[in-house]
C-alpha cells in the first residue's frame, strides 16, 4: 500500500534537507520513508483521536531517532535545520489528514 492522499501525493517532503548538501539524500530517503509509511498507517488504521494518531506519529519519530547513526556515519546529524524540517513534515501530515495538535505533541518521543 502507498498514501492515497493527493496532497500527500504531491508534497515535497524534507525539501530543505534534500536542498541542503550537508545532509546525505540516501539518509534524508530513509526519513521520508518514515514519513511516507506513516502516512501509509494514517489512512490504513484511520485514527480517530489524537491519542490514536500519536501512536503512530511517535513510532515513526521513534523509528527516525534509529537514523541518528546514518546521519553520523554520513559526518551529519539531525540538527536545528533538520529538527525544523522534519517537525514541520509532522504538522503538515497530521493536518492533512484532519487533526488539529501541536507538533511538539506529535514528535514528543524525538531525541533530536
Amino acid at each position: 500500500m502507498s498514501a492515497s492522499h493527493p496532497a500527500i501525493e504531491t508534497y515535497n517532503f524534507l525539501n530543505e534537507m534534500y536542498q541542503d548538501s550537508y545532509f546525505p539524500n540516501p539518509v534524508v530517503d530513509k526519513v521520508k520513508e518514515v514519513l511516507l509509511y506513516m502516512c501509509e498507517q494514517i489512512e490504513e488504521t484511520q485514527p480517530k483521536t489524537d491519542a490514536a494518531l500519536l501512536v503512530l506519529t511517535h513510532a515513526a519519530t521513534e523509528r527516525i531517532n534509529d537514523l541518528q547513526q546514518d546521519f553520523w556515519d554520513n559526518e551529519s546529524e539531525i540538527e536545528t535545520a533538520a529538527r525544523d524540517c522534519i517537525g514541520m513534515d509532522f504538522d503538515f501530515i497530521v493536518r492533512t489528514y484532519g487533526f488539529d495538535i501541536d507538533v511538539e505533541e506529535v514528535i514528543a518521543t524525538r531525541d533530536w
